[in-house]
């Protein structure tokens, strides 16, 4: 089963860079943002991460916690994370657990092949463990914007 929006995300547990283990029903109290992308070190997936650094101190003062996932490695993550200057951590999901559990990891094309990935998809989950928004199938520019939008106003609620 994947998320739905309005209802509580089943909690899960992932390793994460500084080794750090994500479990989400240790983050209540906090907005988490969830952000899915397909590989480290590519152009899309550089820029949306940097993105989400400039604006990290916004998303602070609206406690949000921001997580990027991919099924890269933790030691390509560290490296990603480290060269990027990311502020927050990465999720390792190598098995695609995370990424069936949100529905992300699916049948993709690209110039006629046929593969399984990551479509780039972002998750607002409230200070209760709900999801309250989702981006599906995002392009990159102007994306980041949209999530702190929601979760500043998600925040004054």
């Amino acid at each position: 089963m994947t998320v739905a929006i309005d209802q509580a995300v089943a909690d899960f547990q992932a390793e994460a860079t500084s080794g750090q283990q994500v479990k989400l029903s240790d983050l209540k109290g906090q907005q988490v943002v969830l952000y899915f992308y397909p590989k480290d070190a590519t152009p899309g997936c550089t820029t949306e991460g940097l993105d989400f650094r400039a604006r990290f101190e916004q998303f602070q003062a609206a406690n949000t916690l921001i997580f990027g996932v991919s099924m890269d490695s933790l030691k390509k993550h560290e490296s990603f994370k480290c060269k990027q200057e990311f502020p927050f951590e990465l999720i390792s999901d190598e098995e695609h657990a995370l990424c069936d559990l949100f529905g992300v990891y699916q049948l993709k094309k690209n110039y006629g092949k046929e593969y399984m990935g990551i479509v780039r998809s972002t998750f607002l989950i409230d200070k209760d463990g709900v999801l309250r928004e989702e981006w599906r199938n995002v392009k990159v520019a102007g994306h980041v914007d949209k999530v702190l939008a929601a979760a500043q106003e998600l925040h004054k609620r």
